[in-house]
């Protein structure tokens, strides 16, 4: 017991029955144990827990309470896991005193970034590792009597793994992605893009989408802003979506459908479908809870459409081949069309690829005012048609001056070609390059890159000292695969330059395109299509060059001299950043396009696939091929087929030759992206993002989008299948394999109704995936859509009228992670 205290008077009074001790009370006490630090401060069941159990066992005793004695900490079981992952370290720390401070430490392995490192809860994203590595990591705590403890645990990383289950296919109206993944959207047609444009009311009325968001969203690309608004090409939470804009659904986009009066299309209708057409910029910004929002006022936005001005550059730039009304000299355009698949560059300008452009131009009944060269090219290109598409070139503009809809009309009159626009179509099929974070700069028209059905343009590795390479195809059924190589090597300082499109200048404007020519032993060559070699001059009787530009103009024909390779539809390209591997989707071909005597070994199948009681020979499902080069500069590769679509109960000795089954059987491959080297999903064995845009299995499903972690050119050997034509005979083929994808192969998305799924990128760290959902509902009416997404994403009744939209999701996994790992 403790002294009493005498009072200095001799009588103490109450204070005789006054406890001096220095026993801490009972609600001292309670405030002392709720105030210390655990795992779940704030949980009302370790406040139970600390309140009710410990409050009357510490009044037995005082010892501890000493102050010699430390804190008492964990720091979790050991956890395995895999590149990409979100890990969640959870410590726990408790003492008789109060806890003033918590901290993790990494001690071991590669090192992290720790997210809240100075509380009992951290986090941080796995690294991609090439094998099983173990990273440690060390939780302290300290007392207000600083004492200091520590405890350890580990994470056992793996290399990084496609980690969800596979979606199942459906014919839902929705997006449909794997459990633990969110779906937003933006981007809708019609959504405004400038300051004080109206909200878009989609029921036909709407005007002014030369500041709106196109239709048909395509290919997309992410370019990271600064928070001060610089190009920032490491940022993941503000940036630029570039989006290409292919068609239109022109039946949604007037009240009633698109109309015709004696003959011509109003002005009003024309001008929105052609607006509708090209590029748009956005800014994006990530916001709180990871939601994200389109700046509507943001001064980077922009349309690039068929209207905008353009400047053509390298060696066709002012041939007598691009010379029309408009532009005299041949040095000028304007616009962009149905813009398809994409191309960067390092440098952060943005390369939009003119795909089926010919189809556009009114032109026939004036071959007697052509060349026999003219009327070869022509047909070659498939500009032949008598009204052109949405009939443009009919209207009868407000302002007599206005050329901008009988552009529509190639038509030769019997004059110069400076007299009307019988040049306009070559004017187009080009690669462009912008530059998206310059909103006032010109787009540049490189011609050194050819003139076709350009799909894509994807650019391969960028080593100081090499020639840089950029791979393309050329969409339309037995067209061939290209590749330009620069004729200046990459230095690295070049990405950092302000000034983005001269860089392309000198490195897009010259240089040499190549042809590829597939070898049935699995090598391939690159062939030149340089004016003066190999027959490509003024003695090619199918048609006589007259020089570099016209080789350049009239790609397809300088290929099919040097005897190319017919493929089943060349579509995208794609470059593993590991590898350095390219892939090229091959979407399909029928009957018609290579029947059962003409196939080779790199487009070797030939069977029916029948829709219903339809029969469809021919490859109506597609494949993916893959060639491995020395380097950019190397004009020859090997090569494999490292996917075959297919559904998966087809005949797997002969036609669904990469045994695909429930988790990952698809049609018609279309899309095709590998992730970025930034993060996980693009380092150590790079996940691919395969999209289809199908016709062929669309009784059994809607559109797809697939992730896969591909093996590498040769991983598979030879094979010798067996094809069937419509009549019942049979003919054998060689060709190359590649290994089964297995689970390395998994469907990631399914689409809405009637949509076609294209345009894939990520920011940089992975961890917010933007996709293109592409013309849903186009079979439907006005009065009768087919589909009502967006609208229907977010469940519920949706009325029956609303109009279906094209539009781009915003994929986030919910605990943080990279997407798709």
């Amino acid at each position: 017991m403790t002294d009493l205290i005498e009072s200095p008077f001799g009588y103490s009074d109450g204070d005789v029955d006054t406890n001096r001790s220095d026993a801490v009370t009972l609600n001292e006490l309670a405030d002392q144990r709720y105030s210390r630090r655990t795992l779940l401060r704030g949980s009302s069941a370790i406040v139970a827990a600390t309140m009710g159990g410990s409050l009357l066992a510490a009044c037995d005793s005082n010892d501890s309470f000493r102050a010699d004695v430390p804190p008492t900490v964990t720091a979790g079981g050991a956890v395995t896991t895999s590149g990409g992952r979100l890990v969640t370290l959870t410590g726990t720390a408790y003492d008789d005193k109060a806890i003033t401070a918590v901290a993790w430490t990494q001690t071991a392995g590669p090192t992290v970034t720790l997210s809240n490192a100075n509380q009992d809860i951290a986090t941080f994203l796995v690294p991609a590792v090439a094998q099983q590595t173990v990273l440690t990591f060390q939780f302290a705590a300290t007392d207000n009597s600083g004492h200091t403890s520590t405890a350890t645990t580990t994470v056992t990383v793996n290399p990084p793994a496609l980690g969800f289950t596979a979606v199942a296919k459906n014919k839902l109206d929705v997006v449909t992605v794997p459990t633990g993944y969110t779906v937003s959207v933006i981007n809708r047609t019609g959504d405004p893009i400038a300051a004080g444009v109206a909200a878009y009311k989609n029921d036909g009325t709407d005007t002014n989408f030369a500041q709106r968001i196109g239709d048909h969203g395509d290919a997309l690309y992410w370019y990271g802003l600064s928070a001060t608004g610089t190009r920032d090409p490491n940022s993941s939470t503000r940036g630029l979506l570039v989006q290409n804009h292919e068609n239109i659904n022109d039946q949604y986009l007037h009240v009633a459908g698109a109309t015709t009066v004696n003959g011509a299309r109003p002005e009003s209708e024309a001008q929105k479908e052609i607006d509708c057409h090209g590029v748009s910029v956005t800014e994006l910004v990530e916001g709180a809870n990871r939601a994200w929002t389109v700046k509507q006022d943001s001064t980077f936005n922009r349309r690039i459409t068929p209207a905008t001005a353009m400047a053509f550059n390298g060696p066709a730039k002012g041939s007598d081949l691009l010379k029309t009304a408009f532009s005299p000299t041949g040095v000028a355009g304007r616009g962009t069309i149905n813009n398809c698949a994409n191309g960067t560059t390092p440098w952060g300008s943005a390369l939009t690829c003119e795909e089926n452009w010919a189809g556009y131009f009114r032109r026939s009944g004036d071959n007697a005012n052509r060349s026999a060269k003219e009327l070869t090219a022509l047909s070659r290109y498939g500009v032949t048609s008598s009204t052109g598409s949405y009939g443009w070139s009919t209207v009868v503009a407000a302002d007599a001056a206005n050329t901008l809809f009988r552009r529509w009309d190639a038509r030769a009159g019997t004059g110069a070609a400076t007299t009307d626009f019988r040049n306009e179509p070559n004017q187009f099929g080009w690669v462009v390059e912008f530059d998206p974070y310059s909103p006032t700069s010109t787009p540049r028209k490189r011609t050194a890159l050819g003139r076709m059905g350009h799909e894509g343009c994807w650019p391969g590795a960028f080593v100081v000292g090499k020639k840089p390479a950029w791979y393309m195809g050329d969409d339309s059924r037995r067209e061939y695969m290209y590749k330009f190589v620069s004729a200046t090597a990459w230095v690295a300082a070049d990405a950092d330059a302000t000034d983005r499109l001269a860089i392309g200048d000198k490195y897009l404007d010259s240089g040499t395109l190549y042809v590829a020519k597939f070898n049935a032993d699995g090598s391939g060559t690159w062939l030149p299509l340089v004016f003066g070699q190999n027959g490509l001059d003024g003695s090619n009787a199918a048609y006589p060059f007259a020089d570099q530009a016209d080789i350049l103009v009239n790609t397809r024909l300088a290929a099919d001299k040097l005897g190319a390779t017919p493929m089943d539809r060349p579509e995208w390209t794609a470059s593993n950043p590991v590898t350095g591997e390219i892939y090229l989707t091959l979407t399909n071909n029928n009957a018609a396009g290579r029947p059962l005597n003409g196939t080779d070994a790199a487009n070797p199948r030939h069977y029916n696939d029948p829709k219903g009681s339809t029969a469809q020979f021919g490859n109506p499902n597609g494949h993916i091929i893959r060639i491995k080069e020395a380097d950019t500069e190397a004009t020859s590769f090997t090569w494999d087929i490292y996917a075959f679509g297919a559904g998966a109960d087809l005949d797997k000795t002969n036609i669904n030759l990469s045994s695909l089954d429930a988790s990952n059987d698809f049609s018609s491959p279309d899309g095709l992206v590998f992730a970025r080297a930034t993060h996980a999903g693009g380092q150590v064995k790079p996940m691919m993002w395969l999209q289809t845009d199908d016709g062929a299995y669309t009784d059994v499903t809607n559109c797809m989008m697939l992730a896969a972690q591909p093996g590498t050119v040769g991983d598979g050997g030879a094979r010798t299948i067996t094809n069937t034509g419509s009549g019942g005979a049979t003919a054998t083929q060689a060709t190359r394999i590649g290994a089964a994808p297995g689970a390395n192969l998994r469907r990631f998305l399914v689409g809405p109704i009637e949509c076609e799924i294209t345009g894939v990128d990520s920011t940089p760290d992975g961890r917010t995936l933007f996709v293109g959902i592409q013309h849903p509902g186009e079979g439907g009416t006005p009065a009768a859509p087919t589909s009502h997404w967006p609208d229907s994403q977010a469940g519920g009744a949706v009325a029956a009228t609303i109009r279906p939209r094209s539009a781009v999701v915003v994929i986030t996994k919910n605990d943080g992670g990279v997407v798709g790992l």
